[in-house]
């Protein structure tokens, strides 16, 4: 009783469902009147007919004639009567049969209903909450850096303006708040002066009004956004962001760092403090049809071979470990280590001139900002648009990525790479499908939208898939916990981590940590010094860092088996 109590103070309590209250309060006095003067004209009418009835069976007679009821009991023998009573039952349907259940459901049930809904969905996060990260928009990309905070322990609060999207989410166990995203008291109530970080990835003009409204609320929490157009970056910090990024162009440059077979050469993809992450391609170099024993490249060259891509899968290296043709070496090191790769497999750059371009699929913003890249970097490419575009740039060529006549014209029969970069996930699946049955030796990069497409990619024959939520999510983690997580390549990560005390005091190859996890130790922080490829027989302290490389499964393997910080 008290909690329906409360329910209908809350629904009076409101403007609109009180204006509701008044609409049905005046139809029911509307369908009173009636009862009153159909009974009155029934004793009028019976009267002329020489009958008499009490007002209590008048009134019994109208109820039952205009709820069709109609029991037979009392009846008028006249025309007029009759016509009367079909008049009282005709107005009975319609409004007591027909009006009044609406009614009563559009102006009292679903706003109870509603009301009922509201005092379910959050409106305020608990007040002892710090250190929280606030999402004002949830997509796919929101929903895969929601599952990496819970991994790190990082609270999180979900800001929805619907109260739909609040209860969906509420009922899958996120923690949501309902509120509106440009009020102030929105983020009062998130308490946004104790939150670590805001996350605004609306459109650029809601953007711009939400970060502006947010440090009406507060001004010194940081703040980071995307901005889709060139023109809103200035406008966005004007307005208050921390961290504007462009995504988008992110994602492309990303892509194009990838592009490989161009030299032997390892082509540097990630950097952790001193630590250089590379890859480097087998094919033609002296490394080819040896184990990686044989090769001794650690004892040569001090670089450790950290993990091997083969056809799109990454494998973690045993001495055994054969390196084939087609096999691209994911090396750890520093930048003299490197070097010193370089000069033991002999690689220099080709001839730019010899050369064949790098073939794009898609000119969007990802598209050209792959193109923008690997011009930067001196590499020749052609894009392939189907959109019309007004330029006289012979590298963009106009057509259909499924048009074999466009693909030939565009080189594909002669290029060492392919950039899948379109959005739509169904059409980068198809044409990896296709190119990899037209060239079944060529190094294909696709970019994913969804992470559910990630290992139909592999299957249809990518060897590297990259996605625009992975990168958000590593974007935001590195502000969040600085250096705290690198993505290498879609699904394998590097990641910092304080030794658990099951580790400590115990030298490299006693720990059995790639055996145990599927991650391997590939540098140790001590004392603000890095110590890259740390040899076997080094003790772990408490006070060290320790810097690992795995799959996104050992990461969180490692992180449950050992409760890493």
């Amino acid at each position: 009783m008290k909690y329906m109590f409360s329910q209908l103070m809350a629904l009076m309590n409101q403007s609109r469902q009180s204006n509701n209250l008044r609409l049905l309060i005046r139809f029911v006095i509307i369908l009173a009147g009636m009862f009153v003067v159909y009974s009155v004209l029934f004793h009028v009418i019976m009267e002329m007919e020489g009958q008499r009835h009490s007002w209590l069976t008048g009134l019994y007679w109208t109820l039952t004639v205009m709820s069709t009821l109609g029991f037979g009991d009392i009846t008028f023998t006249t025309d007029l009567g009759r016509l009367f009573s079909m008049l009282v039952m005709l107005s009975g349907v319609i409004f007591l049969l027909i009006m009044l259940p609406f009614t009563f459901i559009q102006f009292f049930y679903a706003p109870w209903l509603e009301a009922q809904s509201r005092a379910r969905a959050p409106r305020k996060v608990p007040d002892t909450m710090s250190g929280h990260v606030i999402l004002t928009h949830f997509d796919a990309v929101a929903q895969n850096l929601v599952e990496k905070l819970d991994r790190y322990g990082i609270p999180y609060v979900i800001l929805a303006p619907d109260l739909q999207q609040a209860l969906h989410l509420h009922e899958r166990g996120l923690n949501v708040v309902l509120g509106e995203v440009d009020a102030p008291e929105t983020y009062t109530r998130l308490l946004v002066q104790h939150a670590a970080l805001v996350v605004v990835m609306n459109g650029d003009i809601a953007s711009t009004n939400i970060i502006f409204t947010i440090h009406e609320a507060c001004d010194q929490v940081p703040t980071i956004t995307n901005a889709d157009d060139d023109d809103s970056l200035d406008i966005l910090r004007l307005a208050g962001s921390t961290h504007t990024f462009q995504f988008t162009k992110m994602l492309g440059q990303v892509l194009a760092r990838r592009v490989l077979g161009l030299s032997l050469q390892a082509n540097i993809i990630g950097q952790f403090d001193e630590l250089r992450i590379a890859e480097a391609p087998a094919m033609r170099s002296p490394l080819q049809g040896q184990t990686l024993a044989q090769s001794r490249l650690r004892e040569l060259t001090g670089v450790n071979v950290v993990g091997l891509w083969e056809q799109g899968r990454f494998h973690l290296p045993s001495p055994t470990t054969v390196i084939g043709p087609s096999t691209v070496l994911v090396l750890a090191g520093s930048q003299e280590q490197l070097r010193a790769y370089d000069k033991f497999v002999g690689s220099s750059e080709t001839d730019r001139s010899e050369q064949k371009p790098v073939l794009v699929l898609g000119g969007g913003r990802v598209g050209m900002s792959v193109a923008q890249t690997l011009g930067g970097r001196g590499i020749d490419y052609r894009v392939v648009e189907k959109k019309a575009r007004t330029t006289d740039d012979e590298r963009i060529i106009q057509g259909s990525a499924a048009d074999l006549d466009v693909l030939i014209e565009a080189g594909i029969n002669d290029t060492p790479s392919i950039i899948v970069t379109t959005h739509d996930d169904d059409l980068n699946i198809f044409l990896t499908i296709y190119c990899r049955r037209l060239r079944p030796d060529v190094q294909i990069i696709c970019r994913a939208s969804l992470d559910r497409n990630i290992n139909t990619m592999h299957r249809a024959g990518a060897n590297l898939v990259m996605s625009f939520s992975s990168l958000v999510t590593t974007t935001i983690l590195n502000l969040l916990k600085p250096e705290k997580l690198l993505m290498i390549s879609e699904g394998l990560h590097i990641f910092r981590s304080t030794p658990h005390q099951s580790i400590t005091g115990k030298a490299l190859h006693d720990l059995h940590v790639r055996e145990d996890t599927g991650c391997s130790i590939i540098a140790i922080k001590r004392e603000e010094q890095m110590h890259i490829n740390p040899d076997p027989s080094t003790v772990v302290t408490a006070e060290d860092k320790l810097i690992l490389i795995g799959t996104a499964e050992a990461e969180r393997t490692f992180l449950e088996k050992y409760r890493a910080s």
